[in-house]
């Protein structure tokens, strides 16, 4: 049986109350402890890039998520032990073991990585950082400090997000697309990526900028404007558009709403990014 079949199966059992955590026995446990390995391995992923760059490119694995869901409503919270702290989760916090041989490293004191998140080789984490259940860290990328990325987020490749710099999580509903932000994207420091948005590879966005499906990206290089997605090679930033409330007695000097605007990447753009990536090696 495989595991995508297990944890439909359980899943099913679940959703038709024949299965709680009261009675969730060792086979029940191990099948999800499993799972959660096949996560931190890379096996399986809440997301999957199955064409090209873009977010036609890309599925969701909605049975992965379910399982996700399943680690939380069929274990109990107990209190656990890290370090000299105690907490109350259902969940330890993911074994690092592994990390120092594929060449990642986590600085100590904050860095907390929760069980079922994958990292890959070559990685860093800075202090204070969080990296969520399910989510995926691509090989060569960075988590600065102060940094969010979370549940079933996938950040690509030689990523890199800048200090304090949110990537929202997202288990429900199952069929929601994660946050995806592709191979060699650069997040200045601030920034805020949310709600299922797709970031296109290899593209640099300027300190304090909201990524949202709700805030419009106006694309010079197409001439569109597009929600929930920014293409690939673009630089982009934050720039404020007159709102429909602009006539409103209460806005003297008219209102404003902020919107994401994305040009052409420039070579010197791309030249300091690599200047910052040379530093890392």
């Amino acid at each position: 049986m495989s595991m995508q079949t297990e944890i439909d199966d359980l899943w099913n059992r679940y959703q038709n109350d024949e299965l709680t955590a009261d009675a969730a026995g060792p086979e029940t446990l191990a099948t999800l402890d499993a799972f959660l390995e096949s996560l931190e391995q890379g096996d399986v992923r809440a997301a999957e890039q199955v064409g090209d760059s873009g977010p036609d490119g890309w599925v969701v694995n909605e049975w992965v998520k379910r399982g996700i869901l399943l680690n939380f409503g069929l274990r109990e919270t107990i209190a656990r032990e890290y370090g000299d702290v105690t907490y109350y989760d259902v969940l330890p916090l993911r074994q690092t073991a592994d990390l120092g041989q594929r060449g990642t490293r986590n600085t100590p004191d904050g860095t907390v990585i929760r069980r079922g998140a994958h990292l890959g080789s070559d990685c860093i984490m800075m202090s204070p950082s969080f990296v969520n259940v399910g989510a995926y860290v691509d090989d060569g990328t960075l988590v600065d400090s102060c940094d969010t990325v979370g549940s079933c987020a996938q950040l690509g490749e030689n990523v890199k997000l800048g200090a304090n710099t949110l990537i929202g999580g997202v288990l429900e509903p199952v069929e929601d697309a994660p946050v995806i932000v592709e191979d060699g994207v650069s997040l200045g420091a601030g920034c805020r990526v949310t709600s299922g948005f797709h970031v296109g590879e290899n593209t640099v966005v300027g300190e304090n900028t909201l990524l949202s499906p709700r805030i419009p990206v106006y694309d010079l290089v197409e001439d569109e404007v597009l929600y929930g997605h920014l293409p690939s090679n673009r630089r982009a930033f934050t720039r404020y558009v007159e709102s429909s409330l602009g006539d409103h007695d209460l806005f003297a000097g008219g209102a404003y709403k902020p919107a994401v605007v994305a040009l052409d990447i420039e070579e010197d753009t791309l030249d300091k990014t690599r200047r910052e990536e040379a530093l890392r090696e």
